[in-house]
């Protein structure tokens, strides 16, 4: 079991369950279900690919120092992190009252295009109607709610990467 928790192991993991989620969103909801993502969504999947990115990185260097190993933990831990937080985010907007959803605004390209980043974070966060509607569930769960499971098993594998800095194994291999 130990060899399976190695450093370079959890990075590959990482990498993998970005690769996995990626494909998921892309493949399966855009593609073949035809959905759109929403600014949310978009958020989403690019704390995914932070935290996919710095995984890779740690995983093909598998660097020896442990302050390299801190900082590429701490990247993908702020990636994976800021994703949770958005789905967390988003689950809250699904669950509120039909009354109380914020309603629909022009689209995430149009605020790119026309307002300081500043605020256009501050328009995802406030949420718009289509962040708000539930699509297509599977096993009861919404999208979002599926993915904020997912972050937080990956939050999970983070602090299993963590311990692996700060104790690692004994094996020079790993």
């Amino acid at each position: 079991m130990l060899q399976l928790t190695t450093y370079r192991n959890l990075q590959v993991f990482l990498v993998i369950m970005a690769v996995i989620g990626m494909s998921f969103a892309l493949f399966f909801l855009q593609r073949y279900m035809g959905f759109s993502p929403c600014p949310l969504c978009i958020f989403q999947r690019i704390g995914l690919m932070v935290m996919g990115g710095f995984a890779l990185i740690a995983a093909l260097f598998n660097p020896k120092s442990m302050v390299v190993r801190l900082l590429l933990w701490l990247g993908s831990l702020a990636g994976i992190g800021w994703a949770a937080a958005v789905a967390g985010r988003h689950v809250w907007l699904q669950h509120l009252p039909a009354n109380q959803v914020p309603s629909c605004g022009p689209g995430l390209d149009y605020w790119l295009d026309t307002l300081p980043m500043q605020q256009v974070l501050t328009e995802v966060f406030a949420g718009s109607g289509e962040c708000a509607s539930i699509e297509w569930t599977f096993l009861g769960l919404s999208i979002p709610e599926q993915s904020l499971i997912l972050f937080s098993i990956l939050i999970l594998a983070h602090l299993l990467i963590l311990w692996r800095i700060v104790r690692p194994v004994p094996n020079r291999h790993a």
